[in-house]
C-alpha cells in the first residue's frame, strides 16, 4: 500500500494536469491517472501475495460491474479504492487514502487505511484489535450530554430523499456536517476525533476498511434495517459506524423514524 501510494500518488499530488482528470458519471465524481495507475500496482501486488485471490477495485468495477461477483465468491477478495476522497486530492487537499480490505465469504478480515499526505496508516485484523501508526486505537465513549460530531454523506452526492433522511440528524444534541473521505471519516471515529458517520451510499471499497477499523477499536455499526451492513451490498440504508453501541442506536432510530 506504502508503495503504490509513493509511486503512483504521492508524485501527481498537487501536480495534476488537466487532462489527467476525468469525470465518470457527473463533476463530482472524478476519477485520476493516479487512482487507475495506483489500482493497477495494487491488483497485481495484492494477487502476487495471496494466490489464488480476487481484487475488487473501484475502477475496474467501473469498467466492469461483473468484477463485484467476487464479493459473493468463495476465493479471499482484496477490495480497494486507490484514492479515497479524489475531490480532496485534485484539489490539493490532503484528506484523502488508499483503501484496502481482504475479505472472505463475505467477511472482512483485515484492513489498511494509509492517508500519505497525512502519514498516517491504520491497521485492523479480526479479532485482534486495530491500531494507528503502531499505536493501539480505541474509540472510547461520547461523555455525557455532550453534542455528538457526526459526518454524513456529502449533499452532492445525495438524492433529495436521502437528503430528506439525514436531515433527520439535525436536531438537537447533534451536530452533522458534510464527510470528506469516507475511509478518513472511519479513522476519525476510530481514534474518538467524531462521534459517528451515516452513509446512504455502500460501495464496498469505500466501507469495507473502515467498518472493520472501527469495530476492533471497540465501536459498533448497523443498517436502519437493525442488520450488520453487508459488503456484497443489498443493505437497508443510511447506516452508521459509531463510536460505541448507544451511539449507534441513536443514530439509526432516528434515520429509521424518518426514513
Amino acid at each position: 500500500v506504502r508503495r503504490a501510494a509513493a509511486d503512483e500518488i504521492m508524485p501527481r499530488f498537487r501536480q495534476l494536469a488537466a487532462e489527467d482528470i476525468v469525470e465518470k458519471n457527473g463533476p463530482h465524481d472524478l476519477v485520476t491517472v493516479a487512482d487507475r495507475l495506483a489500482e493497477e500496482q495494487l491488483t497485481a501486488a495484492l494477487s502476487a501475495l495471496l494466490p489464488g485471490s480476487r481484487v475488487v477495485g473501484e475502477e475496474a468495477v467501473h469498467a466492469d460491474p461483473t468484477v463485484l461477483d467476487a464479493l459473493s465468491g468463495d476465493a479471499p477478495v482484496w477490495i480497494v479504492d486507490p484514492v479515497d476522497g479524489t475531490r480532496q486530492f485534485v484539489h490539493g487537499d490532503p484528506g484523502f487514502a488508499t483503501l484496502v480490505a481482504l475479505a472472505h465469504r463475505g467477511e472482512v478480515l483485515a484492513s489498511w487505511t494509509y492517508a500519505p499526505a497525512l502519514d498516517l496508516m491504520a491497521v485492523a485484523r479480526r479479532g485482534a484489535g486495530a491500531e494507528l501508526n503502531g499505536v493501539p486505537l480505541h474509540t472510547g465513549t461520547p461523555a455525557p450530554r455532550a453534542v455528538l460530531d457526526v459526518a454524513i454523506s456529502h449533499f452532492d452526492f445525495t438524492t433529495d430523499d436521502q437528503k430528506r433522511v439525514l436531515a433527520a440528524l439535525d436536531t438537537d444534541g447533534i451536530a452533522p456536517r458534510p464527510c470528506g473521505s469516507a475511509g478518513l471519516e472511519y479513522l476519525y471515529v476510530a481514534r474518538g476525533e467524531i462521534d459517528a458517520t451515516a452513509f446512504s451510499w455502500e460501495n464496498s471499497w469505500d466501507h469495507a476498511a473502515g467498518l472493520l477499523l472501527v469495530h476492533e477499536a471497540g465501536g459498533a455499526s448497523g443498517t436502519v434495517a437493525g442488520r450488520p451492513f453487508r459488503i456484497e451490498g443489498g443493505n437497508a440504508l443510511p447506516f452508521t459506524a459509531a463510536r460505541d453501541a448507544e451511539t449507534a442506536r441513536r443514530i439509526l432510530g432516528l434515520l429509521a423514524a424518518a426514513n
